[in-house]
């Protein structure tokens, strides 16, 4: 349709039709920014909302974490508080600490994933108990990949970063169990490598090890391990799992992982690796879900990830 300034100058008609094609443009741009950025916030999912019989909800805290192990760096990091934790000031709660994968933020857990929401709605319904969650960020940029491991060079320390600073950080300031019996760690993709990979390299820190469509056979890139081959197997679990099994065993830990049926990529690796720790005596669970490697697969079952969690974990 024309659009048509009746009585207006030709040179003001000008203008008034190049601003109303600015606006139009301008409109047009910002509603596509909003789509391109809820799309890569909640990936196609509508936004997190506790259903309406939830009354008390959790709340999300924003910190930074120096880093020895990271030469000092400051580290994002989410920290959801359950319901009801400055309600019970003596309470100590169990952690759930959460990786994400690669491109990958920590908030994912909570806009995607929905992670708060889980937690409000299984505490409301008294089928688990409340957990402190941590997300840290781990890299030093979206499309930074780090792999959550101790690399070759300087200040690479990942892995550190979070079975010691990051733990000890979270220990001094909430009202955590302080010792391995009340942590859980756990990731999706990249993360599920981390967490297993960190947990073996840290026996006795955490006493759940959950991973989300993860993999146990390290990715050999140069950036993190060079071309250090004794670097790259001490960072493959399928190869480190049978030296630590006996402390493992000792300790109780327990292994928690899944993968897609149409996980290309990864399925074979869990098989393996589930076979390997039948084979060692470590108590652990390995199911295969319909699905692919997404984020609707690690939405979808999010309530059994927190449930495990909740379960093994001592209060």
């Amino acid at each position: 349709m024309d659009v048509i300034a009746v009585g207006v100058p030709p040179k003001r008609r000008t203008a008034f039709l190049a601003a109303a094609a600015a606006v139009f443009v301008g409109v047009g741009l910002l509603g596509a920014y909003r789509y391109v950025n809820d799309y890569w916030t909640y990936r196609g999912f509508g936004k997190p909302e506790d259903p309406a019989f939830v009354r008390a909800r959790g709340t999300t805290v924003r910190l930074e974490v120096a880093s020895p192990a990271l030469g000092g760096r400051h580290q994002p990091v989410d920290v959801y508080l359950p319901p009801g934790y400055t309600l019970h000031p003596r309470r100590r709660y169990p952690v759930l600490y959460l990786l994400h994968g690669e491109p990958g933020r920590p908030g994912a857990f909570l806009s995607t994933v929905r992670m708060g929401v889980v937690e409000d709605t299984l505490v409301t319904l008294g089928r688990a108990r409340p957990l402190i969650l941590v997300m840290p960020f781990g890299s030093t940029g979206t499309f930074t990949d780090e792999e959550w491991a101790n690399g070759v060079r300087p200040h690479q320390g990942w892995a550190t970063f979070v079975a010691r600073d990051l733990v000890r950080a979270i220990d001094r300031r909430f009202r955590t169990i302080r010792r391995g019996a009340g942590r859980a760690i756990g990731g999706l993709s990249e993360g599920g490598y981390g967490a297993i990979n960190i947990a073996l390299h840290h026996p006795g820190e955490f006493r759940v090890v959950e991973s989300w469509s993860g993999y146990e056979l390290a990715d050999p890139l140069p950036s993190i391990f060079g071309k250090n081959k004794e670097l790259l197997r001490a960072n493959t679990p399928m190869d480190t799992l049978p030296a630590k099994a006996h402390v493992l065993r000792r300790l109780h830990t327990y292994f928690w992982l899944y993968t897609g049926r149409k996980d290309d990529h990864f399925l074979s690796q869990n098989e393996a690796f589930a076979a390997l720790l039948a084979r060692e005596h470590i108590p652990h669970r390995f199911f295969i879900l319909r699905g692919g490697h997404n984020w609707a697969l690690w939405r979808g079952s999010a309530w059994r990830a927190y449930l495990v969690a909740s379960r093994h974990l001592v209060t």
